[in-house]
């Protein structure tokens, strides 16, 4: 009895000496803000608000204020002066809200993270308007390389995160889309879906993803909803002409006279006369349009919120018919179901029709320009004949007149979903379990028909038709536990493990046929054709594929001041030998956030000061399906009066077939100073590529062509520099804002199969860059008296090309041989650096932003020069580049003699004449904008009006090749297209200027409105 009146007299002195706080806590738009840590300013106690904003604790009974605190959000103090509840609202920092990114599995501020992550706003991403992400991220984020491999409407471009890796395997970044991996193409995401992109660089960040992220990852994050706001109608579009930035720059008429005088070796055919000059270019081109609108609605109710939106792109190039088309409808709910569990999904679907790749540009540029397209009644000719070719002409109003009898047509539909659920688990606070379920659906249907004549020089031709469909299904399966917990303030610790499935199926089919009786079939049904009808088995084919995933990552911060990541992810692939199958590789990375040190107190001017340090192994399994099991083609045969077809061995099975591994070590510096004004990161890495990925060719006596195996050694080592700056920060209503990034990689092959030391077939050199050119080294034209002319050069002449000669010297000074074949040079076209700047001015309600891009060094490869493009012969025959060439009256000249010593139909080292320093500064985006302010708005119940214009592609600077041709110096194909003799296919990864769409420039006019 009288320890029970003890416990009751001591529990009322405690409940004396403390006081019990309530209230809510709500955003600057009076909504409830749930998860906001509230703490008594002494430390006595803490607890956080529930899903309606709401919260309780008990702190001491002379407790004067409570700090309150919520991500994206500037910390309150609130002064309680004896109440009991009270209403906390808080006001949106900013700052902050850029400072969150997605680190895979969750997010962190970037003050805590350790890895090498850039991040971009969504708002930044549409500060360039465009089809997709890839072109509005170039030259934006350090160390990621984006390089333009056509430019026909809606295409996307290559990316590369801190360089090329692999040899044959792919070196694609794995794109990441609101928590799943991505099955689609990046075209497919609409840019005004974006809340924010994140790309993982090194491997103690990209670890998360296993193999499917060893060559980085780029995490897309669209737009959600806000629980409990009123429902918002947002309207975005853009609409403008695209003009061409410039023509190819081919010879006139008079130009094209005095080149086949000069050459001798032409004279002109029936259609050609010398004082005609024909623009073949202007004759073909039109004014594209660029256009683009967007409708969504976003909101929320108290336990849950949504986002749909609905968009439609139109990309018109120059070219007539080449033009792109997408139609998009994106939708995400997110739901509470009581206290502890959530569900919710995602889903973006778009159809995108892409037309017109069949009209190229080679027949336009090669026809010569003293050939008359009209006929004396002035109608349009069939074909032209000149010299030695008759050629079939074409037009813009002939391209126009045969968009149902000469077409192309790329039809894709795509449906990328996620759904979730996830319950808090009671009675462990910080505990969670999820379970993400991503199902992808993609169809394509890619369709020609040429009629009967069309493109032919007889007029009688048979009509050709062509048809392939795709199909890829993707799901993934990923259960997640987390465990997320802060101890006394100052130890914060976070958990996840996960397992999950995955499976990937692709499934296409080819047909082809001939002399389609009814042109109004198109491609549409090839069995009514006359012809053959052929069902190809090499484009065909069904894949399947498999991965299975255990994953472990555990962080802490202690104080904000030391962290660690660790993970451990071990991976199983379908794709590779039994045995060989699974591969566990581990990530960590540390962190010292010094500014938050005693000693840097003192320190005002530095607000952040933090070194990091990782390393990660990550692997690439990305080779093709049933590598392991080598490979059967077709070939079809008579067997007496039977047709039939045989199979034979093209490529050898590899039982010990196994992973490609990359180990990276990776150390960075970030820092904030005066008060964050001027920010920025410095970072240097370096990654080992070892057991490479590689098809090996066989000798011709082994019966096979090839078999996939693990050999060689790669290494990229580079670093990476940001800064972001405010100039001025509301100065007399002036704020200025600029960025800057810069980057360098070097990558070398360190090894290859068998010790060997070169693979001069696929241009591939131990200790030399993976990317290189392998060919003579124009050094000038030979001149009249310069000596061993006749030695090097056996036949040569005055006029040729001269190119290094790398042999050795005779006593007397003379040459011991002519030049051959050991005087080929190993080049790099990788550049010294590259990288952009951004900035933007605003006053009151206007705003300026500019954009820009710029590379130093490396080797452009344009075909338009070189002997493969077949339009810089320098013979007469046909339509030539505009150059400026030797004469005995013009020695200086770069070019060679026309109708000088030949290889084939070209200048021998005609190839030569291809290559031009890569070294550009180019502005990409110049816009104009103006925000009506809010009181104007009130009144019609608009929340947000902005009005905008845009330049896109104004400006080059400093780029050799722009100074001579007038052209953007960006590549425009892969190696093996757009010329008239391409590179062969398996020097495809390489990128060149060829003959494909001629680089815009666009005058856009927008419109940002929300109510």
């Amino acid at each position: 009895m009288i320890l029970t009146l003890f416990t009751f007299l001591f529990c009322l002195s405690l409940s004396a000496q403390t006081k019990q706080i309530s209230g809510t806590v709500v955003d600057d738009l009076n909504q409830p803000l749930p998860g906001a840590s509230v703490k008594a300013k002494s430390g006595s106690g803490s607890s956080s608000t529930d899903v309606n904003g709401k919260f309780k604790l008990t702190v001491q009974a002379n407790e004067q204020a409570l700090v309150v605190s919520f991500v994206g959000f500037n910390t309150q103090e609130v002064r309680i002066a004896g109440q009991t509840n009270v209403t906390v609202k808080m006001a949106s920092d900013t700052k902050m809200l850029e400072d969150v990114v997605v680190i895979g599995y969750g997010t962190q501020r970037a003050e805590a993270v350790t890895g090498s992550v850039a991040s971009i706003r969504g708002e930044a991403v549409r500060d360039v308007p465009s089809a997709n992400i890839s072109q509005a991220l170039q030259g934006r984020l350090p160390g990621v390389e984006f390089s333009q491999t056509s430019s026909q409407p809606g295409a996307a471009m290559q990316i590369r995160i801190r360089g090329t890796r692999s040899l044959n395997a792919s070196n694609d970044p794995l794109v990441v889309l609101d928590g799943i991996p991505f099955a689609g193409s990046i075209g497919d995401i609409n840019p005004n879906d974006i809340k924010s992109i994140d790309i993982l660089k090194d491997a103690s960040a990209t670890a998360i993803y296993g193999s499917r992220g060893a060559n980085g990852v780029i995490l897309v994050t669209t737009n959600k909803g806000t629980a409990g706001q009123a429902a918002k109608l947002s309207y975005n579009a853009f609409t403008g002409p695209k003009t061409l930035f410039s023509r190819y720059p081919m010879m006139n008429g008079p130009e094209f006279v005095a080149l086949r005088k000069a050459a001798g070796l032409y004279t002109n055919a029936l259609d050609e006369s010398d004082d005609v000059s024909t623009d073949w270019q202007d004759l073909l081109y039109r004014t594209g349009l660029m256009m683009s609108h967007d409708v969504g609605v976003s909101g929320g109710t108290q336990e849950g919120s949504y986002n749909f939106n609905v968009g439609y792109l139109q990309d018109q190039g120059v070219v007539p018919s080449q033009e792109y088309k997408r139609f998009s409808l994106r939708g995400s709910v997110d739901q509470n179901v009581g206290k502890h569990f959530r569900v919710g999904f995602n889903t973006n679907n778009n159809f995108n029709i892409t037309n017109g790749s069949n009209v190229g540009l080679y027949g336009a540029l090669s026809a010569s320009p003293i050939a008359n397209p009209y006929n004396e009644d002035g109608t349009w000719k069939r074909t032209i004949r000149m010299p030695l070719d008759e050629q079939w002409i074409y037009s813009r109003d002939l391209v126009e007149e045969l968009e149902d009898t000469w077409l192309s047509q790329n039809k894709a539909f795509g449906s990328y979903n996620t759904l979730y659920g996830e319950v808090k688990i009671p009675g462990v606070e910080g505990l969670k379990y999820r379970a993400n379920v991503g199902l992808n659906y993609r169809q394509g249907n890619n369709g020609s028909f040429t009629g009967r004549g069309v493109t032919a020089i007889n007029a009688t031709t048979p009509s050709t038709a062509s048809i392939s469909n795709t199909l890829t299904t993707d799901w993934t399966i990923e259960n997640l536990l987390t465990y997320d917990r802060t101890f006394a303030e100052k130890h914060q610790f976070n958990a996840v493990g996960l397992y999950s499935l995955g499976e990937n199926r692709y499934n296409r089919s080819a047909t082809s046929a001939r002399d389609i009786q009814n042109e109004d079939f198109q491609y549409y049904n090839l069995g009514s054709a006359a012809g053959e009808i052929t069902v190809s088995p090499e484009p065909g084919g069904y894949r399947v594929s498999g991965l299975m995933s255990w994953m472990g990552r555990v962080m802490y911060s202690y104080d904000n001041r030391y962290m660690i990541s660790a993970t451990v992810r071990s991976d199983g692939s379908s794709r590779l030998a039994p045995g060989h199958k699974w591969h566990t590789y581990p990530a960590v990375s540390v962190g010292w956030n010094i500014s938050k040190e005693s000693f840097m107190q003192s320190v005002p001017a530095i607000n952040l000061l933090k070194l990091r340090a990782g390393y990660g192994q990550t692997s690439n399994q990305s080779v093709n399906e049933y590598a392991t099991l080598g490979r059967l083609s077709t070939r079809p045969y008579n067997f007496g009066d039977t047709y039939s077809t045989g199979y034979y061995v093209t490529e050898l099975p590899n039982a010990d077939l196994g992973w490609e591994y990359s180990e990276t070590v990776n150390y960075g510096l970030d820092f904030g100073l005066f008060n964050n004004r001027l920010s920025g990161t410095v970072e240097y890495y370096q990654t080992k590529t070892s057991d490479l990925l590689m098809s090996l060719g066989l000798p011709e006596t082994s019966g096979v062509g090839s078999y996939t195996a693990n050999i060689g050694k790669t290494q990229n080592k580079g670093i990476e520099l940001s800064l972001n700056g405010v100039i001025l920060e509301n100065v007399n209503g002036w704020t200025w804002e600029a960025g800057f990034n810069l980057y360098a990689n070097r990558n070398k092959l360190v090894s290859l199969a068998s010790g060997q030391m070169e693979d001069r077939n696929n241009w591939w050199f131990v200790g030399k860059p993976i990317d290189v050119i392998y060919d003579y080294e124009k050094i000038g034209l030979w001149q009249e008296g310069d000596p061993h002319r006749a030695i090097l050069e056996p036949g040569g002449n005055a006029g040729m090309i001269k190119v290094k000669y790398t042999g050795d010297y005779n006593a007397d000074g003379t040459p011991v041989r002519a030049i051959g074949p050991d005087d080929m040079q190993v080049m790099s076209i990788e550049p010294k650096f590259q990288g952009g700047f951004n900035t933007r001015v605003a006053y009151k309600g206007f705003d300026f932003t500019a954009i820009a891009a710029f590379k130093h060094g490396g080797i452009l490869n344009s075909t338009l020069y070189s002997s493969s493009g077949y339009l810089n012969m320098l013979s007469g025959r046909r339509g030539n580049v505009k150059v400026d060439y030797w004469t005995p009256e013009n020695t200086d000249a770069k070019y060679p003699k026309p109708g000088g010593i030949a290889s084939g139909d070209n200048p021998r080292y005609g190839s030569t004449l291809g290559y031009f320093s890569a070294s550009y500064l180019k502005i990409r985006t110049l816009s104009l904008g103006y925000n009506v302010s809010q009181s104007a708005l009130k009144s019609v119940g608009v929340d947000r009006l902005r009005v905008y214009f845009t330049a896109q592609n104004p400006f080059v600077f400093f780029s050799p090749y722009h100074k001579e041709s007038g052209m953007d110096p960006e590549t425009n194909s892969y190696a093996n297209q757009n010329a008239a003799v391409a590179y062969s296919e398996n020097l495809r990864r390489l990128t060149t200027i060829g003959t494909n769409a001629p680089a815009t420039r666009s005058y856009l006019l927008g419109v940002n409105l929300t109510f």
